[in-house]
């Protein structure tokens, strides 16, 4: 059985690449994918065969939380894994605290599932998973019945009474967010009826696309300016399917951007998810001018996959409508980072989602530019960066407070800042990005932990 362990700190210094980066690479597979094909492979009849599967720490809690919950989970190689589900109302009482590590969503996710069923469950996590705020998703789920008791604010420890005849829901969400929408579908899978969720902005569809793929009967319609209803008929069955998890484009980006930004350099990375919903990024470098190529565009798993070639040049600032956030906003980071190094100023419009990520992930992001030279401000929910038109100052000490995607935006920064990058912590690139220090070195990066 994989094990689980809270990684030890591992500080970084980032030198600027002496060299193009180059070569050929596969990032690991899309982590909000992995987690739902473990989930939805519990909650259906038979056994489905998982290959692709990221095989970071987030993954592995959620892995680890459908074993307690009376799945058979067994990972036969790596990558590859094999679940037998227990059936759609039929996961049994964990016997002992679900532990949800970093990940916000395993446990939003969960929420749920564990609320649409008849079992008492207690979900924690780490430091930073249990200040993060839950009653964005605890407060709809209610209705179904489900009750649930936590510290202030709706913090973790999460104790949750579920029902076994949860009543469906209907509701809009206040704030576009595909944790919040995806919970709530979850909760519908074992209510008799309908439930129905609303969306204001188009959100990553991972969780309608995957329903469908076990057999779930989910409908879309058109909602307003750019958003939609999603129904789903409640109590499918749901019947085992096998998944093929694309690489994660979120994973992708940091690899992309840093082929990017070092001079000379190109960089493919093979198999990316392609998901419209998760693309923003992309559309977002083209725009600044970014020459990024698209080949072998397939379809795999009910989603599109291609390889993506960045060949680095000049970059020029753009301003990111706030609709688009929603299908790049993990990505801010890694975007903002390349802001600094294009010629001019960028907007980031509409980012009030961001401060309740891993971290505050708004102020930390600001922080990281601050303290390597980079102008930056916050105006209401968006961020101003001005552009440098090449290599930023660095040379300051980067805080990434538990936070993956920081510590590898921080990493990205330093291969192109005039003075060495430091990093107080990369240990948590593991949930989401296990190997990647070892990949940016695979085309030339020179790190040394």
């Amino acid at each position: 059985m994989e094990s689980i362990t809270a990684p030890a700190s591992r500080p970084l210094t980032v030198l600027a690449a002496t060299t193009p980066l180059a070569g050929a690479v596969a990032v690991p597979g899309d982590k909000s994918i992995s987690h739902r094909a473990l989930m939805f492979a519990a909650l259906a009849r038979g056994e489905t065969g998982i290959t692709g599967l990221l095989e970071g720490e987030d993954v592995l809690r959620t892995a680890a939380a459908m074993r307690a919950l009376g799945a058979t989970v067994t990972r036969t190689a790596p990558g590859a894994w094999q679940v037998t589900g227990r059936g759609l109302g039929a996961l049994q009482e964990p016997d002992d605290v679900l532990d949800m590590g970093n990940s916000g969503t395993a446990a939003r996710l969960l929420s749920g599932i564990l609320a649409s069923h008849g079992i008492f469950s207690v979900m924690t996590g780490d430091g930073s998973l249990r200040g993060r705020p839950m009653k964005r998703v605890t407060d709809p789920l209610s209705a179904t019945g489900a009750r649930f008791t936590s510290r202030s604010g709706g913090r973790l420890p999460l104790a949750i009474e579920g029902v076994a005849d949860p009543a469906p829901l209907s509701y809009r969400l206040p704030v576009a967010s595909a944790q919040v929408k995806s919970a709530v579908l979850l909760a519908g899978l074992n209510a008799a009826g309908t439930t129905r969720v609303e969306e204001p902005v188009a959100t990553r569809d991972h969780t309608e696309n995957m329903l469908r793929h076990f057999g779930a009967e989910v409908s879309v319609a058109p909602l307003g300016a750019g958003g939609r209803v999603i129904t789903l008929t409640g109590r499918p069955d749901l019947v085992a399917r096998d998944v093929a998890v694309p690489g994660d484009p979120s994973s992708a980006a940091f690899v992309l951007a840093a082929a990017l930004l070092v001079p000379g350099s190109s960089v493919t990375v093979r198999g990316v998810g392609l998901n419209p919903l998760r693309t923003g990024l992309f559309t977002t470098l083209r725009e600044m001018g970014a020459d990024l190529r698209l080949s072998n565009e397939r379809v795999e798993g009910g989603e599109p996959v291609g390889d993506l070639t960045a060949v680095a040049g000049p970059l020029h600032g753009v301003d990111v409508p706030a609709e688009r956030a929603p299908s790049m906003i993990d990505e801010y980071p890694i975007l903002a980072v390349v802001a600094a190094h294009a010629s001019g100023p960028s907007r980031f419009r509409g980012l009030e989602e961001l401060r309740v990520k891993e971290s505050d992930r708004l102020s930390a992001t600001v922080a990281l530019l601050q303290r390597n030279g980079v102008t930056v401000d916050v105006v209401g929910d968006d961020m101003l960066v001005t552009g440098t038109g090449g290599a930023v100052p660095g040379g300051g000490l980067v805080e990434t407070r538990m936070d993956h995607r920081l510590a590898m935006s921080a990493t990205v920064l330093g291969l192109v800042a005039a003075e060495p990058v430091k990093v107080d912590d990369t240990a948590f690139i593991d949930t989401s990005f296990p190997g990647f220090i070892d990949l940016m070195n695979s085309i030339g990066a020179g790190l040394t932990v």
